[in-house]
């Protein structure tokens, strides 16, 4: 009974031992072990940045959306919110370059009421195109901070900061961010140089007589672009002259190319037969997000 019992033991030591080795928790001895050799194949580390083919290339516009110099090089741009000279007084988020986007449809649009507008001596100028949704996102961060009111003394002289959004001057979801609306003006033929602006200059009233405010180089349109104020509403009575006729030719030649005026901003016309009526684009205005 005594050999049985030994010879049991003995079993059940190598047993264990080998469970032991299996799990890793011991090795076979007295012989020593090779230093163990780097791996051939080693995975990069979680900290190395993927390579540029790997970075994704962000939102991009459908086939249809184009750049407005592709379709009528002779129309102006003024990009303001690609620029400091905006109501919020810095480069908007979105606009990493002063283009005009549209979709096809309301870009070839606007070149008739180009050729209409030559033919009388005038030009058209856009402020702003197709806006990304971030750029909104923007104006609504912005609207929620009292302090932040470095431009009033241009945009919204008389009114509060607090009431941009309840009066209508700034909207989101805005029609802009589906492609097909524009903000605009005329310039004269041959079209004069314009000063450029300087971050910090003397602000003036957007209301002020056209020798005193901001000079753009646009027709006389009664107040500035982006001005937060009744007199900026298209029929406003207190608009009288040329600056009344010139809103009023704008608008002839607008809406004779199938497009209609937001009524409490003389410079916003949106294509009515746009092609994205329920769709709020994000991409970058920039001509790497055209197709």
């Amino acid at each position: 009974m005594g050999t049985g019992r030994g010879t049991a033991a003995r079993a059940a030591a190598l047993a264990v031992a080998a469970v032991a080795l299996a799990a890793g928790c011991g090795r076979p001895a007295p012989r020593p072990v090779p230093t163990p050799q780097p791996s051939p194949s080693v995975p990069p580390s979680p900290s190395v940045p993927p390579s540029p083919s790997a970075t994704p290339t962000g939102p991009r516009a459908p086939a249809d959306f184009v750049d407005i110099t592709d379709v009528d090089p002779s129309i102006r741009t003024d990009i303001r919110y690609a620029s400091a000279h905006n109501f919020v007084g810095r480069p908007i988020t979105g606009y990493p370059e002063p283009r005009c986007l549209l979709t096809r449809r309301a870009a070839e649009a606007l070149h008739r009421a180009q050729a209409a507008a030559l033919a009388q001596g005038r030009s058209l100028k856009a402020y702003d195109c197709y806006r990304p949704q971030r750029a909104v996102n923007e104006f609504v961060a912005w609207a929620k901070l009292p302090g932040e009111q470095q431009m009033k003394g241009e945009f919204y002289p008389d009114l509060p900061k607090d009431r941009l959004f309840a009066d209508g001057y700034i909207g989101a979801p805005t029609a802009h961010s589906r492609g097909s609306t524009l903000d605009l003006t005329l310039v004269p033929v041959p079209t004069p140089a314009q000063p450029r602006y300087v971050p910090g200059q003397p602000l003036v009233a957007c209301t002020a007589p056209v020798g005193r405010r901001f000079p753009d180089n646009s027709v006389d349109m009664g107040t500035g672009f982006d001005c937060f104020d009744p007199r900026a509403h298209t029929a406003d009575a207190r608009i009288t002259g040329t600056a009344r006729d010139d809103r009023a030719l704008l608008e002839r030649l607008m809406t004779a190319q199938g497009f209609e005026n937001y009524p409490q901003e003389w410079w916003h016309y949106r294509y009515v037969d746009e092609p994205y009526p329920d769709t709020y684009f994000d991409f970058p205005v920039a001509r790497s997000s055209l197709r």
